[in-house]
């Protein structure tokens, strides 16, 4: 441990801890051993992360270098560094903060070799993966109309992320037909990526954890560079995640992590709570560290969320508060569907603008994006500005996805994938036959596909066959040498004029293929900046695109629109005025959730990070009929609405109305059975029957309303 201070971390300690609370403080100071810093929504954890980090340059005399700070998003990541830039000035470009596959594509560039691979390596994308899933499941003649290759594909990622490999996974393997065809096409799928020196992206861990446990000089020496290790949102990280955590931190065991336990909403993806849970039985000497004070909400919205969060056992206890003021109650709506919903939404959108607010302090948070629909198109008619978050992004464009395939290609010429995929665009006359017979030639040969190209006249291709292919090999074994000493953005406006891409729209008579031509040029504004802010190799620019999350693939610009995403894409954000739709058992919580304790302490989780997304007000809303999935729903309101304290909620809407008077001639909707008008009456109160006619093959039956949903229909 270095003595000597950099002149640029010379930082008063006053000026770090300016304006924390005492637990806020308490955790920047602490920086020996292992440190659980349970921080509930809103609590200000990245301001404490990052003043810890500048603590420990000013005050400990910790080199920049020997810090690690990892998160799950670029955005985050991005955030936490501009943060520590602010504070300590170019210190911060010494210290790895990214997220962990970022800084595991750091490790494998340096490392790939004790792996058998080539530093060059592609990382390939999702659409990448089901093309080589599809690939494999044909080379073994597998039906796909029988075996699902997204499933196949779920299985094998699943595996990854519990570090279980293409042998292990076969002996583990369950006895449906599912999971053995998942085995098989595991271990064609990874000899497939080894072969075109590829990783996909859940390889990124799983090899970096593989490297650490063959190579102990390796894991030597990165436990003696990171000597300070930070792990935002650990209450999100998967088995291999932590795994790798665990080996870094070995040595030296100065750990810091911080998460919510309450805010543990991806299990479906590999996530295991168990992990910020058993933190103390994992680090015995860990310090842990509450932040339950909220800098975001008013305090009638956290006793709300409190009040939920309660009725989870799988939790770190906690209690949120803030110093905001009570502020205005919830409000819960019960709409008739959602047709009625999505009208109470307008108004109220309307009523806040109207009253001086803007559209974009508003959003809409459902379970599925299936909802949304209903929503989209009141504000279509209403005039009312909207963006979806989530939707295509500018990386899942045609055209984008095309131009990366020539970069990745031209840097790792191995990558068959991408090959496949430019091959013929723009058209070069190489057709489907012509390819089948080159990839046979390549693997009787052992040799790649382009190499393959190369030796097009040994293939049986035909003379006008193989002159196509010869020059696009030409062509792509000069872009390859090109790249060298040229700028990414000099090498890409080169490879759009050598291969006839941009030609190729630009010569278009359909208006939307050259409108393509935008997306292009705004990449070319993409690696403009990257050559800007580094001068860095085509394929460092590649791993920095293929890791952007969805959430990084978002534009960047702030419309001023109301905001519509899942609750899953909602966390880490926050708006004034928050609408929480479909609040109905079966939606939410969800249908798959509902068989387990698991399955419903999350989703309560879910309903915790969508009620602390509001910052002044909160609107709930839920459907005494639903139309979904092209099925009329009538469900119960959901367990979660019951567990709000009553004293914090203002109720209004269909099921807040007088109780309907039954009468002979009444028309009503039955969820089963359709329309129907009552035809004779029985009983009082919780024993009153109804018989009533449908206007369906169900004729006359008799309902207890008691029992049943009935809906009266207005004349």
């Amino acid at each position: 441990m270095t003595t000597e201070i950099p002149a640029t971390v010379r930082i008063q300690k006053e000026t770090i801890l300016q304006g924390m609370n005492q637990q806020q403080q308490e955790a920047v100071e602490t920086t020996e051993g292992p440190l659980l810093i349970l921080a509930g929504a809103g609590s200000g954890k990245t301001s404490v992360m990052t003043r810890r980090i500048a603590y420990l340059l000013a005050q400990c005399s910790i080199q920049p270098w020997n810090i690690l700070a990892i998160t799950f998003t670029n955005k985050a990541a991005k955030e936490m560094n501009e943060r520590v830039a602010n504070l300590v000035g170019d210190a911060a470009s010494d210290i790895w903060m990214s997220t962990f596959h970022s800084m595991c594509v750091k490790i494998l560039r340096r490392e790939a070799e004790h792996l058998g691979f080539e530093n060059n390596f592609s990382i390939l994308d999702p659409d990448d993966q089901m093309s080589a899933i599809k690939q494999c499941m044909l080379d073994l003649n597998y039906d796909m109309k029988k075996f699902d290759p997204f499933s196949v594909l779920w299985k094998i990622s699943a595996a990854k992320n519990e570090l279980i490999g293409p042998d292990d996974f076969k002996s583990r393997a369950g006895k449906s037909l599912l999971d053995s065809v998942a085995a098989n096409v595991y271990r064609e799928y990874q000899y497939k990526l080894n072969s075109i020196n590829a990783f996909d992206f859940d390889d990124l861990i799983f090899k970096t954890v593989q490297l650490f446990e063959d190579q102990p000089d390796v894991l030597d020496a990165y436990q003696e560079k990171f000597q300070y290790i930070h792990v935002d949102e650990y209450q999100d990280t998967n088995r291999a995640q932590y795994k790798l955590v665990k080996l870094l931190a070995g040595k030296y065991r100065n750990l810091c992590v911080v998460g919510d336990s309450d805010q543990a909403i991806y299990r479906w993806r590999g996530a295991d709570i168990s992990n910020i849970l058993n933190f103390e039985r994992d680090y015995p000497e860990a310090k842990v560290i509450l932040l339950e004070q909220n800098y975001r909400s008013t305090n009638t919205i956290l006793q709300a969320a409190n009040a939920v969060i309660q009725h989870n056992a799988r939790r770190k206890d906690k209690n949120l508060w803030s110093a905001k003021g009570q502020g205005a109650p919830i409000s819960l709506y019960a709409a008739l569907d959602q047709t009625d919903e999505a009208a109470y939404i307008i108004a109220k959108v309307q009523e806040h603008v109207g009253s001086g607010g803007q559209f974009r302090d508003c959003t809409v948070l459902y379970r599925a994006n299936a909802q949304s629909r209903a929503i989209e198109e009141a504000f279509l008619q209403a005039a009312i500005p909207y963006k979806i978050l989530g939707g295509m992004t500018f990386y899942d464009r045609r055209e984008i996805k095309d131009v990366m395939a020539y970069l990745k290609v031209t840097a790792n010429p191995q990558d068959e994938i991408s090959l496949l995929r430019i091959v013929n665009v723009p058209k070069r006359n190489i057709g489907i036959g012509t390819i089948k017979r080159l990839l046979d030639f390549a693997h009787e040969n052992g040799i790649n596909l382009l190499e393959a190209m190369g030796k097009a006249e040994r293939a049986d291709l035909g003379a006008k066959a193989t002159e196509a292919v010869k020059k696009f090999h030409l062509l792509m074994t000069d872009l390859h040498w090109l790249q060298e000493g040229l700028s990414v953005t000099e090498f890409l406006q080169e490879m759009l004029r050598r291969t006839g891409y941009r030609e190729m729209y630009e010569t278009s008579p359909q208006e939307e293929e050259r409108n393509r031509l935008e997306n292009i040029d705004e990449l070319l504004t993409v690696t403009r900046a990257f050559d800007k802010r580094r001068r860095g190799t085509l394929a460092d620019f590649l791993a920095e695109t293929s890791l952007l999350s969805d959430t990084d693939k978002e534009t960047g610009k702030k419309d001023n629109a109301v905001h519509m995403m899942t609750m899953h894409a909602s966390k880490g954000l926050e708006f004034p005025l928050t609408f929480v739709v479909g609040m109905e058992e079966s939606i939410f919580p969800h249908a798959r959730s509902m068989d387990s304790s698991e399955g419903i302490e999350e989703e309560r989780n879910l309903c915790y990070v969508a009620i602390t997304r509001a910052q002044e007000k909160l609107h709930l809303s839920y459907c005494t009929e639903r139309t979904i999935f092209g099925q009329l729903q009538m469900n119960e309101p959901s367990r979660f609405l019951d567990e709000l304290p009553e004293d914090l909620v203002e109720r209004s809407g269909a099921d807040f109305a007088v109780i309907p008077r039954w009468a002979i001639g009444l028309r009503v909707r039955h969820p089963q059975w359709g329309i129907g008008v009552i035809m004779e009456m029985t009983g009082e109160d919780d024993e009153l029957e109804l018989e009533i006619t449908f206007q369906s093959k169900h004729g006359t039956k008799k309902v207890k309303p008691k029992l049943t949903k009935l809906r009266v229909i207005e004349n």
